[in-house]
């Protein structure tokens, strides 16, 4: 039998990966993952078979990894930020029919709502939600579903895949929809390169963060009617009386 982990990296440094994550890629024959993800992996852990892949060969990734258990190996499937949330980890489960001698671990991880919650405050103190713009693999219409529900409800929403080179005017886009159902001064804010080089965010307004540049390693807060700004930071109220 051989032991397929699927690891999530964490925000993009060693100070934020979990013990359970560090462990399984020190234990690990191979590192499996997306090429931008396995330049996450700390320098010093070294020795290992490689096998990367491209944006869009998530399928070959999770066979290619499995594969390599399914001789026996300890093999581990890198993603960036959480292995469930996003992550490769209900692709291999899908998959796993075919493989008969794999045991699959699934290790989680700090994903970047929770680490860019952190960053720019105290976002998620109370009910929230996490929605991807990405049109990949969820058609547009339903992410609006979503996106309009969510308000209603008044949940935090953290916002995944604002922009790629394909969706340039995305978050432009959703704001302008979500302005339908949250006024212009709802508290937002954009955290950058979160856990990396470079970390940064700012704070803004709906109506501001319309036309804000976020990138690909962004990830966009929208605020809730408890959500208020003390001491500079966005924080969301749990609700106590004090």
């Amino acid at each position: 039998m051989g032991n397929l982990n699927v690891v999530g990296l964490g925000p993009g440094n060693k100070d934020n990966m979990t013990f359970r994550a560090y462990d399984a890629l020190i234990r690990s024959d191979y590192l499996v993952g997306y090429t931008n993800y396995i330049k996450l992996i700390p320098k010093e852990i070294t020795g290992k078979e490689i096998i990367s892949t491209g944006m869009g060969d998530e399928v070959l990734r999770c066979e290619q990894a499995l594969e390599k258990a399914n001789e026996g190996y300890e093999v581990s499937l890198v993603c960036s930020g959480d292995s469930v949330i996003y992550g490769m980890a209900s692709l291999c489960y899908e998959l796993i029919d075919k493989y008969k001698n794999v045991t699959i671990n699934v290790i989680p991880a700090v994903t970047a709502a929770v680490s860019g919650s952190a960053l720019i405050g105290a976002a998620l103190g109370n009910d929230f939600t996490v929605i991807s713009l990405s049109n990949y693999l969820t058609k547009k219409e339903d992410t609006y579903k979503r996106l309009k529900a969510c308000a209603e409800a008044d949940f935090v929403m953290a916002l995944y895949n604002p922009k790629s080179n394909k969706r340039p005017d995305c978050l432009k886009d959703a704001c302008e929809f979500l302005l339908k159902y949250i006024e212009e001064e709802r508290i937002c804010a954009v955290a950058k390169n979160i856990g990396r080089e470079n970390e940064t965010f700012e704070i803004m307004t709906l109506i501001e963060l319309k036309d804000f540049d976020a990138d690909m390693y962004s990830t966009v807060f929208i605020g809730s009617s408890m959500t208020t700004i003390i001491d500079d930071k966005f924080v969301t109220k749990r609700g106590y009386s004090i």
